[in-house]
């Protein structure tokens, strides 16, 4: 027998600001949490998974506080903070090779070594459709690099593509993963939920719009 397969809508969200040692979210990263957890409120959301550091933790706790509904609140280490490829010269463009080894070789080997295996773990687990009749929606909190992942993975472009795409504090993204039908990305980097003021944190200032 056929197993019926539904719709999968998957709501990506960057942790809000954090504090200089990451080790907590500032006051506007709190406020940008707590709007976010506003706007999702009127999803019908089966879980909220969040990465284990604190600053995805903790904003995920403070948007699933905004809900409104007993809703699981998870944490999983594939939707933490990790390089989830690290690209050879050759696949880059020219123009922008020495400029993004050099970003990339900055993080620390172990968040370079296991980056494409939990990349890989993150995809299996947050993307492609559903089992069942129905669809489901579903947010993981996280981070930029998993974040810039997915919409790469989405688009099916080169491995090497998540760099450049960048992903402010509390931005939202949403992907639609449907039965028979490529992956649809619906939203990227919204943040019509935030004011002016909690717009564009953590987002480079020479590429903001």
């Amino acid at each position: 027998m056929t197993t019926a397969t539904s719709a999968r809508f998957l709501y990506i969200a960057r942790h809000g600001e954090a504090s200089p040692d990451e080790t907590e979210l500032t006051e506007r990263g709190r406020r940008q949490a707590a709007l976010l957890g506003e706007r999702l409120r009127d999803v019908p959301l089966s879980a909220v998974h969040h990465g284990p550091l604190p600053r995805a933790a903790r904003t995920a706790r403070l948007a699933h506080e905004q809900l409104g509904r007993d809703i699981p609140l998870r944490v999983s280490e594939p939707a933490g903070d990790y390089v989830p490829y690290v690209p050879l010269r050759q696949e880059l463009p020219k123009e922008s090779a020495d400029r993004f080894l050099t970003f990339v070789e900055q993080f620390p080997e172990s968040e370079r070594s296991r980056g494409p295996e939990l990349a890989g773990a993150a995809q299996a687990r947050f993307t492609g459709p559903v089992n069942g009749d129905e669809p489901r929606h579903e947010l993981v909190v996280t981070h930029a690099f998993l974040a810039a992942w997915l919409v790469r993975d989405a688009l099916d472009a080169p491995a090497w593509r998540w760099l450049g795409l960048n992903h402010a504090n509390a931005a939202l993204t949403v992907i639609r993963y449907s039965p028979g039908r490529p992956a649809s990305l619906l939203m990227f980097n919204d943040m019509g939920h935030l004011p002016a003021d909690l717009r564009w944190t953590g987002f480079p200032p020479e590429l903001r719009a």
